[in-house]
């Protein structure tokens, strides 16, 4: 009995073994369905026929129809799926079913038996050949289809994991070498701020002869095709190409590149010696056309408390405005706001060389409104901002030419009725339209517009980025450098991160 009883062991433990052996499908059961990022997975390079055991213990695929092609601008023959089985993941396959991929639209969800079909790529799109339509199955129609936004430099760095999905490219312009009225049919470079894209068109599509817009949110299917170094966005119809402006905004003559929010690290250094550098995107006579500066400290205590009632016009320690209505300025060159031209605090670095408009904040009230006080730019605790405008009557309704955030979050928007906060402007950062679904958003921290940058403790905030002056959008967006600042750092260290194109 002693010698049997092993051998019995071994003879299950050997019969367990073969099972799980079959069985490779990362759940542990077979099941008839498999999920499309499990299915994309098996391609390894070499064309698969599809079997039950290749396609651990299941048949078929199940998703929801992307294609669209009454609008003239799917690939041909090709039905696109997505589905998010695995992992609440989106992944999409395109199925060569010829003619018969028109037969379904949008929010179609099918299942597919794909056991005997070629997981195989036709000019680089991942795709099954082989599926007859008897083995289409329409279960419902009229579905909810997930659409997220990606920025480009994403769907690049991962191109297979969005190929054949139903993504939006938001706030896309086209490149610059397009000149005017030039249409939308063929390939176009398309650019977000993150990086490029092409947008396919085909002549088929109705679109396809209308004039290139200059900023909107881009639906459409992405496909790797490998006659191209980049994905391309196909729109499935006008439908998908959301125009936020068909012609360039007003641009930003003034543009914010970086500030000193905290000197030394120590109260004595931030009176009178924090700045704000800003950069000219053209020539400007301060004299004929006036700017101004508008600092916002969102701590608990500055008074008034609460949400802002008028906004960047709020004044008290909330807000504070530095005219700057003397002097010129050329085009690509700094300007320093502050009082104190040292680099980083008392006995550092003079940079008085460089241009400045000085106001002797720690001891004068703002222009029209702000008191005194030893702090420009807060340094902690809740949100802080710098915005920029075009003029010197700022309210509660005026618009800023740029503008950016900081810091953690605090009263700064209150929905109202009536609405109050801090008014933005189309930047890198915000949208004066929610991408997602075009609301009204002029505030910030309502809606998407929550973007904000870090606190940097006592270093230089040094914002790189590219600021076209052709389409007065930034072609890249500003990203935030911390700058170790010492007594004896020159000026140099605080300069060159921001370039303009155009």
């Amino acid at each position: 009995m002693k010698k049997i009883a092993p051998l019995l062991y071994c003879f299950v433990a050997v019969i367990m073994f073969m099972s799980c052996k079959k069985d490779n499908y990362p759940g542990g059961v077979p099941y008839n369905y498999i999920g499309m990022l499990d299915l994309r997975g098996i391609y390894d390079g070499t064309d698969k026929v599809l079997t039950k055991e290749i396609l651990f213990g299941g048949e078929k695929i199940a998703g929801v129809v992307i294609s669209d092609h009454r609008g003239g601008n799917s690939p041909a023959n090709l039905l696109i799926l997505q589905d998010a089985r695995r992992l609440n993941l989106i992944r999409g396959i395109a199925i060569d079913l010829g003619a018969n991929a028109a037969d379904y639209v949008p929010g179609d969800s099918l299942e597919v038996d794909v056991v005997g079909a070629t997981l195989t790529k036709v000019a680089g799109i991942l795709q099954l050949k082989g599926v007859e339509p008897a083995d289409v199955k329409l279960v419902s129609s009229g579905n909810a289809i997930s659409v997220p936004i990606v920025k480009s430099n994403a769907i690049i760095a991962y191109p297979d994991q969005y190929e054949s999905t139903l993504l939006t490219v938001a706030k896309g312009i086209f490149d610059n070498s397009y000149p005017s009225g030039t249409r939308y049919v063929g390939n176009k470079i398309l650019k977000d701020g993150f990086g490029s894209l092409l947008l396919h068109t085909e002549p088929t599509a109705a679109y396809a002869n209308d004039s290139l817009p200059f900023l909107s949110n881009f639906t459409g299917i992405l496909l790797n095709y490998n006659t191209d170094t980049v994905p391309q966005l196909w729109p499935r119809s006008a439908a998908d190409i959301n125009i936020l402006a068909l012609v360039p905004p007003k641009l930003a003559a003034l543009i914010i590149t970086g500030y000193l929010a905290d000197v030394q690290g120590t109260s004595v250094g931030d009176s009178s010696y924090e700045y704000v550098q800003l950069m000219a995107t053209r020539d400007i006579d301060f004299t004929v056309n006036n700017f101004s500066m508008v600092t916002t400290n969102n701590a608990g205590a500055a008074t008034p408390t609460g949400f802002p009632a008028n906004g960047w016009a709020t004044g008290g320690l909330r807000t504070y405005k530095i005219n700057i209505n003397s002097g010129t300025i050329s085009k690509g060159q700094y300007l320093y706001v502050g009082s104190n031209k040292n680099i980083w605090g008392p006995g550092s670095t003079d940079i008085s060389s460089a241009k400045w408009f000085t106001k002797a904040y720690a001891s004068t009230p703002g222009d029209g409104f702000g008191n005194a006080a030893t702090n420009l730019l807060a340094n902690s605790g809740n949100a802080a901002g710098i915005a920029i405008f075009d003029q010197t009557n700022v309210t509660a309704d005026s618009i800023p030419v740029d503008v950016i955030f900081y810091g953690g979050n605090g009263s700064v928007y209150s929905p109202g009725p009536p609405a109050r906060g801090y008014r933005i402007t189309n930047t890198d950062y915000y949208d004066t339209r929610n991408p997602a679904n075009q609301a009204l958003q002029p505030y910030f921290n309502m809606g998407s517009n929550t973007g904000k940058l870090g606190f940097a403790g006592a270093n230089f905030s040094k914002l790189g980025g590219t600021y076209s002056i052709l389409t007065g959008r930034w072609s890249t967006a500003r990203t935030l450098t911390q700058v170790p600042l010492t007594l004896s750092s020159p000026l140099s260290v605080l300069e060159g991160a921001t370039t303009i194109e155009e």
